[in-house]
């Protein structure tokens, strides 16, 4: 009898801890300092003075590397690491395609709408008399994270994962290690 009481009792123990895992604060990592949880579930990834500065920042967002971007006067967040191999987008260029700034990845000059996470390339119709290359959409590959400002700091909001993307895949590799996970 005693054998099952203190059994129970360590299962109920288990339990609470696992809920206190499961249900406690949630503590992020930036490099503009140290960032959290708010109450209404933004991550603070820093002060908006500072990113408007650098220009780029990196931050844990649920564990998941984000790279913020300020931008001709905006502030933009995507997944880390590109959708195609998972090269370091917080490395890459911005270049303005068809009016639409894009991160440039460093590794395979893969083109990636800021504002959308669209995938862009370059293609040409055949059947068009003078053939002249044109931007083409692939579709949302990258996840893109909401941007809030309020009282001078940057937030970002976590993922909604029930929709996927392709840049999961390396949000999901990489999830937890360091900053430079990925350097080439």
């Amino acid at each position: 009898m005693l054998d099952l009481i203190i059994l129970s009792l360590h299962f109920f123990i288990c339990f609470l801890i696992s809920l206190t895992i499961w249900y406690g604060p949630k503590v992020c990592s930036s490099s503009t300092g140290p960032a959290g949880m708010e109450p209404d579930g933004l991550i603070l990834i820093g002060k908006e003075d500072d990113i408007k500065r650098s220009q780029r920042v990196t931050a844990k967002v649920n564990g998941r590397e984000v790279v913020v971007f300020y931008h001709k006067g905006k502030f933009h967040a995507l997944d880390s690491h590109c959708y195609h191999e998972g090269g370091a987008l917080r490395l890459g260029e911005i270049e303005d395609i068809n009016g639409q700034a894009c991160i440039v990845c460093p590794w395979h000059k893969y083109k990636i709408t800021l504002e959308t996470g669209e995938g862009l390339y370059e293609a040409i119709n055949p059947l068009e008399p003078s053939p002249t290359p044109k931007w083409q959409s692939k579709g949302v590959k990258q996840r893109i994270h909401k941007v809030t400002i309020d009282n001078g700091k940057v937030y970002v909001s976590p993922p909604d994962l029930s929709v996927s993307f392709d840049s999961d895949y390396f949000a999901d590799k990489y999830k937890n290690k360091g900053d430079l996970a990925l350097e080439k």
